[in-house]
């Protein structure tokens, strides 16, 4: 999908910050829109949907659960 978006569960990432979530919300949502930055009339819908992303990939990283020597799919 985006080469550039890193794994950020253990024990691929031990310490991941919010703003690793959000550059990786920033990423997927620039692949998918085809847009690097958006033109003016679609900014508040881009802040929008980057928000939404880092939002629902947070709460994603709390609920996993990684058991050690098994690798999540």
């Amino acid at each position: 999908m985006c080469r550039s978006i890193k794994t950020l569960r253990p024990p691929y990432a031990e310490q991941v910050t919010d703003d690793d979530v959000r550059a990786a919300a920033l990423q997927y949502v620039r692949k998918i829109s085809g847009f690097r930055a958006p033109a003016a009339h679609n900014a508040e819908a881009f802040a929008h949907a980057v928000d939404a992303v880092a939002a629902a990939t947070a709460t994603l990283l709390d609920q996993l659960q990684v058991r050690s020597g098994a690798q999540a799919s």
